[in-house]
């Protein structure tokens, strides 16, 4: 058996069911059966077979049924179905009280996986009533231990779960892989770490992981396996990254005219003083700039720390500058952004910034084109067909593009396309940022931003071709969030508050999981309050002078504009809305959000809508509205509550929820292994160190094939969307 070969290869006896199940699952070959690893493991007593069980355990045991039967007790006359389970060590009666349909679920020669409680004593013990998980394999394969026989008498108390798909469970991986160990196929595997790295990070060789990870004697070993391959996930993750980064310094980008005197007037314009943190992140992207290779940047600041006015600052510079040897027209940008309200705000942000300085500026969407200035007003934009944009960006007659993803699309080009920035990175896969970097025929220089605070490691790995700003002020003037988690019963302590800020001339959010009312027919669970049902109540009981407004995803385009326009203009008061507002809204005048349901968010998406209402020098309020308070959600809601910033929350999510709840692991395809490792610091930056190392001495990876081949597969799965 070859590690490369097809699983069909071995395996004959697949069903089409399963051989679909295996590939939905990724798993094709030998090798990709091997790195399925368990998701967890059981204990099965002291031996895992079933003379080792004794009265009252708790058991999990592996074998073949035999004369499956249904009976009645004696007295109570009771129905009992009943069989036996055989493995190589011996057998143990199964029975299952008032519940006769079980028996004819079995036939004899089934092999199965038993879960359950033992019973009785001495030679009259029996499992009762135990779960069964069936699985379609031949009775010649069954053994009592996954390597009783292949891997040196190795016994095995704990048993692997695996994760399973239609057509194969785990006991089904369970038995492929004994016949897998059993030939030996694991040690014809090359190791993609080099041997060296191994022995300095005290890793295990990969045949031994494979061991360990799948048969291990006791969980440390199983542990030990899996730092190992999340060490190797995370390295030829990192080897990706360094590759990237040196192929890129080999680029040459075109170069912006740094002038920092005509900088510093268009940063005094703003309407507000720039921070430190600001003109420290301004000044660092134009050094950037001053290099002949692109710049690859990611922004990380805090909701309300002032990323947008960071990027339009950087903008006016490529804007300001012309193309080389001409002495007409200037370099182009574009600012990407995840949705429609955010990209109209960002232009709206944009024309107040640019207003005094004579530079075009467009705006595309999904469903409009814009520029300004307007040739009528010069105060306002002006609506455009899509082909006339179009062209106007194709002649380099529009030096700033602000658009969502009609902005990679591929009819639409640029003359000089020379920056582009991408707000909430987060929101975006790899490709989106490669397909923008691609519009020009020079790379450009590259600013990725997001105020989702990302913890060290995940920036390390996911965003490891990157360098890392971080603004970590506030704008003069703002002060914290009044931050409050209330019950049921302390609801209307909150209605106080609204009705306060209404009074002052203020302006509120009411955030919900939900749009709709659920189904109550197919959802009686469900209790999560909805949008639609909310405004109507809170109109209705809670604030019926107040002018209430909704939001929410399903709602057409023009219909969304609408009623921004009249939130941010004051004519609605509340706007009650989903988490469609999550993400760089701004109406300075709403001071108090209220969010219901906050136990079904994620601490980072918490953080996101409580900066809404950090947009002012008012004093703003926040109140989280939880439907259950179970320890879990108490835990959570005190962190929420009593974090200084968004980064000290992200680092207590990766901890508590793990890193794909914060970023969506899957659109990186980065595996549960590995998203757990990015919990360990110091395994992130090892696996980056030894990739830089490698990289520098072996660029092409050409005296590490196997590695090579790691990486290519890393990248391949990153691009995946």
């Amino acid at each position: 058996m070859h590690s490369g070969d097809l699983i069909e290869k071995h395996f004959t006896r697949l069903k089409s069911d399963q051989t679909r199940a295996l590939h939905k699952l990724g798993i094709r070959t030998i090798r990709d059966l091997l790195y399925h690893f368990p998701a967890r493991y059981e204990n099965a007593g002291p031996t895992g077979t079933i003379t080792g069980v004794t009265a009252g355990s708790e058991v999990t045991l592996y074998g073949t049924i035999r004369k499956p039967d249904i009976r009645k007790t004696w007295k109570s006359r009771r129905p009992v179905a009943e069989a036996w389970l055989h493995d190589n060590s011996g057998k143990i009666k199964m029975m299952w009280f008032s519940q006769p349909y079980i028996a004819k679920t079995l036939h004899d020669g089934m092999v199965v996986k038993v879960s359950g409680r033992v019973a009785g004593e001495g030679a009259k013990m029996y499992l009762a009533n135990p779960e069964i998980d069936k699985s379609p394999i031949a009775p010649e394969e069954v053994h009592d231990s996954l390597f009783v026989q292949g891997v040196e008498g190795v016994e095995t108390p704990l048993y692997p779960i695996y994760s399973e798909s239609k057509g194969v469970s785990s006991l089904w991986f369970f038995h492929a892989l004994k016949r897998v160990f059993e030939a030996q196929a694991h040690e014809e595997l090359e190791d993609p770490i080099p041997p060296e790295i191994l022995e300095r990070y005290n890793l295990p060789s990969l045949a031994s992981a494979l061991v360990f990870v799948h048969a291990p004697r006791k969980l440390p070993d199983a542990e030990a396996a899996r730092k190992r391959f999340a060490f190797e996930e995370v390295f030829a993750l990192q080897i990706v990254m360094q590759q990237r980064r040196r192929a890129l310094l080999k680029e040459e980008a075109l170069p912006v005219s740094v002038d920092r005197a005509m900088l510093h007037d268009f940063v005094k314009s703003f309407p507000f003083p720039a921070t430190e943190a600001q003109l420290g992140a301004i000044e660092t992207i134009v050094s950037d700039f001053e290099k002949t290779h692109p710049m690859l940047r990611l922004l990380e600041g805090d909701v309300g720390s002032g990323k947008t006015a960071v990027a339009a600052a950087t903008a006016y510079l490529v804007a300001t500058s012309l193309p080389k040897g001409r002495i007409a027209g200037t370099l182009q940008v574009a600012y990407l952004c995840p949705t429609e309200i955010l990209a109209k705000q960002h232009f709206s942000t944009f024309v107040s910034y640019f207003k005094d300085h004579p530079i075009p500026i467009g705006l595309i969407t999904g469903s409009e084109c814009r520029k300004f200035p307007s040739k009528i007003r010069y105060e306002e934009s002006a609506k455009l067909s899509k082909l006339a944009f179009k062209k106007m960006v194709a002649n380099g007659e529009i030096p700033i593009v602000i658009g969502t993803h009609a902005l990679i699309e591929k009819s639409l080009s640029f003359k000089y396309f020379a920056y582009a920035i991408i707000d909430e990175q987060h929101r975006f896969g790899t490709v989106h940022r490669q397909k923008l970097a691609n519009k020009g025929e020079i790379a450009p220089h590259l600013l990725s931003m997001t105020a989702t605070p990302i913890p060290r490691t995940l920036a390390l790995t996911i965003y490891g071709d990157l360098d890392l700003s971080i603004l970590d002020q506030m704008p003069v003037g703002r002060k914290p969030i009044i931050t409050e988690v209330l019950g049921p019963e302390k609801r209307e302590e909150a209605y106080v508050r609204v009705r306060t800020e209404l009074k002052a001339g203020h302006q509120a959010y009411v955030i919900c999981p939900r749009i709709d009312e659920p189904d109550p027919l197919k959802e009686m669970a469900i209790q999560a309050k909805s949008v639609k049902a909310e405004a109507a109540r809170l109109q209705r009981d809670v604030f019926p002078s107040a002018t209430i407004g909704i939001l929410h995803s399903k709602m057409r385009p023009a219909e969304k504009e609408e009623v921004m326009h009249d939130f941010e203009t004051g004519t609605i008061n509340i706007l009650v809305a989903t988490s469609v507002v999550e993400v760089g809204v701004n109406v300075p005048n709403a001071t108090v959000i209220l969010i219901e349901g906050a136990e079904r968010f994620g601490l980072a998406q918490l953080h996101q809508l409580r900066g809404r209402v950090i947009r002012s020098t008012h004093q703003s309020y926040c109140f989280a509205l939880p439907e259950t308070f179970g320890p879990a959600t108490k835990e959570r809601m005190k962190a929420f509550m009593n974090a200084k910033n968004g980064f000290e929350l992200a680092e207590y999510d990766l901890a508590l929820r793990g890193a794909g709840e914060l970023i969506g692991g899957r659109q990186w395809g980065v595996s549960d292994i590995a998203m757990e490792a990015l919990k360990n610091i110091k395994l992130v930056e090892a696996a980056r160190t030894e990739a830089a190392r490698l990289v520098e001495k072996d660029p092409d990876l050409k005296k590490h094939p196997i590695l090579a081949e790691r990486a290519l597969a890393a990248d391949k799965q990153m691009h995946l969307e």
